[in-house]
């Protein structure tokens, strides 16, 4: 018999992540504010918790695809939250992008009360979510890792052990903070070409296939082309990964001189009030800044 699995957080890839549990096969409640998310859930075979605390009261894992640290801590500890249903070996797993630091103490308080706690962020936009084709860090105990193997399945095809728990959350802060810095990068960079008179159409095609490559300038290069700068995580959320690195920094006294850098960028293009749109929208405090577009050229320009 299969466990029984609670799910919680059903935006743009916990949805996802969530259905691909249920086609594998489990017993899955499910719970989230938004109402229709629920129902998606819910028409796909899914049962539906009244709150946190009902949901954990009959699950034996628990996923979290949640925002924020914050916003874990307030579903694991508030008021009707999972530690006032879990039971004793309930096994939580984070599967947000959550801060190190704090992934360390929601670990700790959880295992005075007998509950086991694992970090696994994934990489991967909506459609590898949606694919089951997510990359997922895992920190934990490896007797937990091997437990959960059919369920992390489920939801990628990449599932890597990374170590004790923190281990994942901080592969996946490495893996968002080099994304981060290149897409700082792009955003300097590609207005001076445009400034100096280089054909941004042509520059693109040099920077998304020659040796200055990445997957920033990939997704984000053709998009400033043609003015699309709604795609991809929000700024204002993806700045918590630029505040994880400095307490890292600050508390383990590791420099960290470009990743601070690239803060300054994002710390622009927020005051600038870009926070809701993608990452590439940072090349606008550049352009703004030089007087020009990296856009698309009319025919004949």
């Amino acid at each position: 018999m299969k466990e029984k699995i609670g799910f919680v957080g059903l935006g743009q890839m916990g949805r996802w992540m969530a259905r691909n549990v249920l086609k594998a096969g489990f017993d899955l409640r499910v719970f989230d504010l938004n109402p229709e998310a629920v129902r998606f859930l819910e028409e796909q075979g899914a049962s539906p918790a009244g709150s946190p605390a009902q949901l954990a009261a009959g699950a034996d894992w628990i996923f979290l695809s949640l925002p924020d640290a914050g916003v874990v801590e307030a579903v694991i500890f508030g008021q009707e939250g999972l530690i006032q249903g879990a039971r004793p070996d309930t096994i939580i797993v984070d599967c947000g992008t959550t801060s190190y630091l704090p992934t360390l103490e929601f670990g700790r308080r959880l295992g005075e009360r007998g509950v086991i706690f694992a970090d696994a962020p994934v990489s991967g936009m909506e459609a590898r979510a949606r694919e089951g084709t997510l990359t997922i860090m895992f920190g934990g105990e490896k007797e937990v890792f091997d437990r959960l193997g059919p369920a992390l399945r489920a939801m990628g095809d990449k599932v890597l052990y990374m170590g004790r728990a923190g281990s994942g959350q901080l592969t996946k802060l490495v893996n968002q903070l080099l994304f981060n810095v290149s897409c700082a990068a792009i955003a300097e960079v590609l207005p001076m070409a445009a400034k100096l008179g280089l054909d941004p159409e042509r520059v693109t095609r040099v920077v998304t296939t020659g040796t200055g490559r990445s997957f920033a300038a990939e997704f984000f290069a053709p998009l400033a082309l043609d003015n699309v700068f709604d795609q991809g995580y929000p700024l204002k959320a993806a700045y918590k990964d630029m505040i994880s690195a400095a307490e890292i920094s600050a508390r383990e006294k590791i420099p960290l001189p470009l990743v601070q850098a690239a803060t300054t960028t994002y710390q622009l293009a927020l005051a600038e009030g870009l926070g809701d749109l993608g990452k590439g929208a940072m090349i606008k405090v550049f352009e703004r800044l030089l007087g020009v577009e990296f856009r698309r050229r009319e025919e004949g320009a």
